[in-house]
């Protein structure tokens, strides 16, 4: 019997065993994360005066603990964290503040993501993954662009932009379109509410009034700390610390994602041919990390366990992985040693339906 075959078989019973979450060992987590996180961003502020390595030290952990709170955020976004819808919605928008992303609308994306794991005709990762025939279709200078983005040198910028420009950027460009789109309708039909008006907008950057609110929120909040900081410690000063230190957590947090899904001959089916299970075995990678880097990742590097069933908390992952080994043998390792090589798998060969790199798809095309 196949793997994947008993893995469905005893699916229902890894999930009843091991997908209970704990209010004690979730708030835990929680204050290990925010409490150090503030007494560094002090230390980082204060260091200044005394040596700039000292600073560099203190951004460097701040940039572990922020990638850390952006986990515990995700978790929140699936309601596996603690036991209550309340206390995930309440303690995931606090980790979105200090993550910089509005976890509500943040969370309605990537629980799409883990609907259509493995189908890449529906969901082809952060970097878009092209298709080998899209690639072909480049020129030169445009697969060289692609290659570039997908590089480790690239994703601290990627990260600024993924963390820091696109929620803020996306908020505002959008709530100038639902305030133009209000005044346009009241001057065309000045007997209608504004709520009426507003009901009207339609936007590709979020779906719902609950998902406007809350990103509006997130970013109120935000941007208050951001402008109470400037105030106290001065732009340059917090910024720079800022800056760094979230597209530092960014970049790691975009690369360990992609490996997790982007690594040599990884599943990437149609839609015609896809199984959820086999896109959580075989589309997902274990990574192999040291301890320190598994407890400020949340244990995300049991990826497949995590995408076997996100109802599963991170503090379970380990026990469920070891619990059932056996079921996981063919599930991709990936030493941190390894990740380089991982992301150079960044075209998806539609006919083998896998992943594979742009040294093999050139191989390919030299041969023909």
């Amino acid at each position: 019997m196949s793997s994947i075959r008993r893995l469905k078989e005893l699916k229902h019973d890894i999930i009843s065993r091991h997908a209970h979450a704990d209010n004690l060992k979730a708030l835990t987590q929680v204050l290990t994360t925010l409490s150090p996180f503030a007494l560094l961003w002090w230390a980082a502020l204060m260091s200044v005066h005394i040596s700039y390595w000292l600073t560099g030290v203190a951004v460097l952990l701040i940039s572990l603990f922020t990638l850390r709170a952006f986990v515990l955020m995700h978790e929140c976004g699936h309601g596996s964290l603690f036991r209550t819808h309340r206390l995930n919605r309440a303690f995931g928008f606090i980790l979105g503040v200090v993550s910089g992303m509005p976890q509500y609308v943040w969370s309605q994306h990537h629980n799409f993501h883990h609907a259509n794991n493995g189908n890449w005709e529906k969901y082809r990762g952060l970097y878009t993954t092209l298709s080998v025939d899209e690639y072909e279709a480049m020129t030169p200078a445009q697969q060289r662009l692609y290659r570039g983005k997908c590089s480790i040198a690239v994703a601290p910028f990627a990260g600024l932009i993924y963390v820091i420009f696109n929620p803020r950027f996306t908020w505002l460009k959008g709530s100038i379109g639902l305030v133009s789109h209000i005044v346009r309708g009241k001057l065309a039909q000045p007997n209608l509410s504004i709520k009426a008006h507003a009901a009207g907008f339609e936007t590709r950057y979020w779906k719902s009034n609950r998902e406007y609110w809350h990103m509006s929120w997130n970013n109120i909040v935000l941007l208050s700390v951001w402008a109470l900081m400037c105030w106290e410690f001065g732009t340059a000063l917090f910024f720079t610390i800022y800056l760094i230190s979230a597209s530092l957590a960014g970049g790691v947090g975009i690369i360990l994602f992609t490996v997790q899904h982007n690594f040599e001959h990884s599943y990437a089916s149609d839609g015609s041919h896809w199984d959820y299970d086999t896109g959580a075995i075989e589309g997902s990678s274990f990574l192999i990390l040291p301890g320190w880097l598994n407890w400020f990742t949340a244990n995300i590097a049991y990826h497949h366990v995590h995408h076997l069933s996100a109802r599963i908390p991170n503090y379970c992952l380990i026990k469920c992985h070891n619990e059932y080994r056996d079921l996981f043998t063919g599930v991709t390792r990936v030493k941190l040693s390894h990740i380089h090589k991982a992301l150079k798998y960044i075209l998806w060969d539609t006919r083998a339906r896998r992943i594979i790199s742009v040294a093999e798809y050139e191989s390919r095309a030299y041969a023909g």
